[in-house]
């Protein structure tokens, strides 16, 4: 999760709000991809969660990668929450339940994003291990129930958790319990956003099944290949799904300004303050009528605040947010922007993903997206698996990564980090049935073989 914003210029239309969003656009030749991943912290000894203070704890793992890596902290009252790189790198945060994050940097290929992740994890076991602490990539904690689970010390999660409950009946399951991986991707006008956006909603559970990761709860199978994703559909239905509006005529910037005015808040930022105003309205926050805080107007750092707290599988700032993956193993992180970028940056590859999804009726596209968590691969839509749709997607991903033919100190192109994804597509098996296998086989009925396994 970014850090929270803080440029208090005052906005009062709902043109500066559209502004905001066209000043995203970019020319070609600046565009670039950024990737973010969590993880779940756990104590090598019990393989427990691990709070945030002592000695031991995510307060101390974050002063030591500050010490490490010259890093600028992140702090809310007298807590360190994360630290930033002011040269323009990267950023990590904290998730709820301390899961930990690298908001990986913008750059130009997937060569550099898995150089930056691999730099990230060298790192962090160098503070990590003298503290007792190890990492594993998954959608859900295995076997931690959310009563386990420790609690940030972040005023927006404090006003997140009152409020979820209210709205849907496993949104503290989203806080504390999952992980995710996630690509950002730029465009280059209104238009060029349009089309990717429609084209990454449509293909959004293509990213869930091949990175479906999340079988287990409470140290059983779920019933589910990805229960993160199942999650998401009892979280919040005002500020998640699969947006059917935006392959309907005139979607463009207003279109989603228009809706981001009709999800309620959470809160307000002024200063190191979080002031609860969950459930109310920006569009009062904007005409100075907000019933909490009436004259209180809005702000940039309020609007960008806003838009970073509705979770739709895909989202747009001044980029496009691809959410529909679950966490994994390091290996397959880079897979993740592989797939994306092959798929959005190439035109040819990216009208030809539209070809495939432009005849989906949303109601298609809907039962995909509710069918994949526990179906995986055996989802159909339109008359086709997804696996066949998958395997098409794989298709035109490595072509675009071949024409972009962007090398590395091996002469070797982008289409080697699609090698995790081309495996699971031809087995026809997602990694989460790779766990259960593992559960029902050689793990003898237990999960927790999976945090030395899977560990980072």
């Amino acid at each position: 999760m970014a850090r929270d914003q803080t440029d208090m210029t005052p906005i009062a239309t709902r043109d500066e709000l559209v502004a905001w969003f066209e000043q995203g656009c970019k020319p070609r030749a600046a565009f670039r991809a950024g990737t973010e991943h969590e993880k779940f912290a756990f104590t090598l000894d019990g393989h427990r969660p691990v709070p945030y203070g002592g000695r031991r704890g995510i307060r101390a793992l974050l002063v030591g990668m500050q010490h490490l890596l010259g890093w600028d902290p992140i702090t809310e009252g007298d807590k360190i929450i994360g630290m930033f790189d002011v040269t323009g790198g990267g950023a990590i945060s904290l998730e709820p339940g301390g899961q930990f994050e690298l908001s990986g940097a913008p750059v130009e290929s997937v060569h550099q994003t898995c150089k930056e992740l691999m730099a990230h994890l060298t790192q962090l076991r160098e503070v990590a291990a003298p503290l007792g602490i190890g990492f594993v990539g998954l959608g859900m904690t295995p076997d931690w129930k959310r009563a386990d689970m420790p609690v940030m010390p972040k005023g927006r999660y404090r006003i997140m958790t009152g409020y979820m409950p209210k709205v849907g009946g496993l949104g503290l399951d989203m806080m504390y319990r999952t992980c995710t991986v996630q690509t950002n991707l730029d465009f280059s006008s209104e238009a060029d956003m349009v089309k990717k956006l429609r084209v990454s909603l449509a293909l959004q559970p293509v990213g869930t099944v091949l990175f479906a990761n999340s079988p287990f709860s409470d140290g059983r199978p779920n019933g589910f290949l990805s229960f993160r994703s199942e999650i998401w559909r009892d979280t919040d239905a005002d500020r998640s799904g699969m947006l059917p509006w935006a392959f309907e005529p005139g979607m463009g910037f207003e279109r989603w300004v228009d809706y981001a005015l009709d999800v309620p808040m959470y809160f307000l930022k002024r200063g190191d303050a979080y002031i609860d105003v969950a459930g109310q309205s920006f569009r009062d926050l904007l005409a100075g009528t907000l019933a909490a805080h009436p004259g209180e107007r809005a702000t940039i750092s309020d609007w960008a605040n806003h838009i970073s707290t509705i979770f739709p599988e895909v989202r747009l700032k001044r980029y496009l947010e691809m959410r529909g993956s679950d966490g994994g193993p390091w290996r397959r992180l880079p897979s993740l922007p592989a797939f994306w970028i092959g798929l959005m940056y190439d035109d040819t590859c990216l009208d030809a993903a539209w070809d495939l999804v432009k005849d989906w009726s949303a109601q298609e596209r809907q039962q995909l997206r509710d069918d994949v968590p526990r179906l995986g691969f055996k989802a159909r839509i339109h008359g086709r698996s997804l696996l066949d749709v998958t395997r098409d997607c794989l298709a035109l991903a490595h072509a675009g990564l071949a024409r972009r033919h962007c090398l590395d100190h091996k002469n070797e192109d982008e289409t080697k980090y699609l090698a995790p994804l081309d495996e699971v597509a031809a087995q026809g098996r997602t990694p989460a049935e790779e766990l259960l296998e593992k559960f029902h086989g050689p793990w003898g009925g237990r999960v927790d073989p999976i945090y030395t396994e899977y560990a980072y």
